[in-house]
């Protein structure tokens, strides 16, 4: 229940942790351009710091079905600075949303504690060397496909057991490269070459992952899932978003959640913490 970054270990027994969505993008599937302007998401980032952010994912290529590749030199441009200043300025580990060995050896110059890579360190060669090289915390996340094929026709036999297994071979990659395990979190990587029906059967099997030993991170904030089975657009989806990891903190072994609404993901996670805590040994509780 430790996660070891470059520079510290964060406990995730006593709660979950909340991971704050930085997107310094014009296009990111939910809040693409409201924050792409370097100063603007800094100052997105210091406020989602003082919700109760333990982390903050800054990302400067979106990974939304279709995206378009952004060039290595416009990704360093979007990200460096952001992360830069966000690491002057607030104690709140930085993690990094990149596909790419040089924009995370250049981030983690800057600062950054963690690596999430969508790709599971699968994507670019020198990845892994990057990340091992700086002890950095890493964030194994699973896709089929890629962002620009991955929602053109998915198909498992069976998406929970092969996403573990995928995961699985992620682990030994990673290990397998010279990364401590206790460097590594899990991401069974929701809409990320994935149906409607895949994405419910993963959320409600997350339990069947927790046996790989390593943390499991939760992306389900405002996704297309929440607008199917409710009907509401992305900007009306807070309620189903914290329904969604309230259900993965209680029965799948979620210990992350990464979030666009920091603040009340927050209470969730604090909230839950109290009355599983206060179920096991109530008279050692505070009120």
């Amino acid at each position: 229940m430790r996660w070891q970054l470059r520079d510290r270990t964060l406990d995730l027994a006593p709660r979950a942790l909340v991971m704050g969505i930085v997107n310094v993008t014009p296009d990111s599937f939910s809040d693409g351009g409201r924050f792409f302007d370097p100063a603007a998401a800094v100052e997105h980032g210091l406020r989602l710091a003082d919700e109760g952010a333990d982390l903050l994912d800054v990302g400067g290529e979106s990974s939304r079905p279709g995206a378009t590749p952004v060039p290595l030199d416009e990704e360093l441009d979007r990200v460096v600075p952001v992360v830069r200043e966000l690491a002057r300025r607030t104690a709140v580990p930085i993690s990094v949303d990149t596909v790419k060995a040089e924009v995370a050896r250049q981030c983690l110059a800057e600062g950054a504690q963690v690596i999430n890579d969508i790709t599971a360190l699968g994507g670019d060669p020198d990845m892994a060397e990057v990340c091992r090289a700086a002890d950095a915390g890493v964030v194994l996340m699973h896709m089929q496909g890629t962002p620009q094929t991955m929602q053109l026709a998915p198909t498992y036999a069976d998406v929970v057991g092969e996403v573990r297994a995928a995961l699985e071979v992620a682990l030994k990659r990673a290990t397998g490269a010279g990364i401590a395990a206790s460097r590594l979190v899990l991401d069974p990587g929701l809409g990320f070459g994935k149906t409607v029906e895949h994405n419910l059967d993963l959320l409600a099997n997350l339990g069947r992952l927790a046996d790989l030993g390593r943390p499991l991170l939760l992306g389900v904030s405002r996704k297309g899932i929440l607008g199917v089975v409710t009907g509401r657009p992305r900007d009306e989806r807070l309620a189903s978003s914290l329904a969604a990891a309230a259900y993965a903190l209680a029965h799948g072994g979620v210990r992350i959640v990464r979030v666009h609404d920091v603040a009340a993901t927050f209470d969730l996670v604090r909230i839950y913490a109290a009355l599983d805590a206060w179920r096991a040994t109530p008279a050692a509780q505070p009120i």
